[in-house]
């Protein structure tokens, strides 16, 4: 049974949400502010995070933030009354795996959660390039574990799984609308641009030179190929 926390300070949310993963068979948590959302987070474990931005206490893009750079890759979704492009960009680029705009459906939000669980799911046992050195990063996909010289190194869930892609089609040309399709996996995909900000942390973490990058090179007009030896 997956674990779902909520965090939002809207009572009525937190309890809409919960009532409908409660009928999904979800276990569900919740907070009602972003501090308590994020003790909740360092201490607890869970399968995925949903997320409101603006809170009190804590802003739902630091609590993210603040996660991620404690090594926590669960993955999160953002629920927010926002919905202008630059708020998508920068929440997928402090690490969230998916954005969602107040209203939306319940439908949708489950199917969203649905793909996300899925995902993480089937890229666990499959373990493919464990233990393997990208540029000057070991990146295990099965524990979702990233180290250089043997120190730990903060990859979100989403770092992985665009890394993993790229590692399974490596020495080969790999689109941006095939990134966003088989990552992101919906319709109402982020932009490309969005795209090109993963790769930029990306290259800052595993390449010797991220200013001149010859491991996950830009194919001009079309994507990316990362290039194993």
């Amino acid at each position: 049974m997956a674990r779902v926390l909520i965090v939002d300070d809207e009572p009525n949310m937190r309890l809409g949400l919960q009532d409908n993963l409660d009928f999904e068979g979800y276990e569900v948590d919740t907070a009602e502010n972003g501090r308590e959302g994020l003790e909740k987070i360092l201490k607890n474990g869970y399968d995925i995070i949903l997320l409101d931005v603006m809170m009190p206490e804590l802003p739902g893009f630091e609590v993210c933030k603040k996660a991620r750079s404690a090594g926590i890759n669960t993955p999160i979704i953002f629920l927010t009354a926002k919905g202008e492009e630059i708020d998508r960009v920068l929440g997928l680029e402090l690490g969230a795996d998916d954005y969602i705009t107040k209203p939306f459906s319940v439908r949708e939000l489950l199917a969203r959660i649905k793909a996300i669980l899925r995902r993480a799911e089937s890229s666990a046992p499959e373990a493919t390039g464990a233990g393997v050195l990208i540029g000057k990063m070991q990146v295990d996909f099965r524990l979702l574990r990233a180290t250089v010289k043997g120190k730990p190194v903060t990859l979100s869930h989403k770092e992985f799984e665009i890394l993993e892609y790229l590692y399974k089609h490596r020495n080969g040309i790999v689109s941006r609308d095939d990134l966003l399709t088989n990552i992101w996996g919906y319709d109402e995909n982020p932009s490309t641009r969005t795209v090109d900000n993963f790769i930029v942390k990306l290259r800052q973490k595993l390449e010797k030179d991220a200013n001149h990058p010859q491991v996950i090179i830009t194919v001009h007009g079309t994507g990316y190929k990362l290039i194993t030896e």
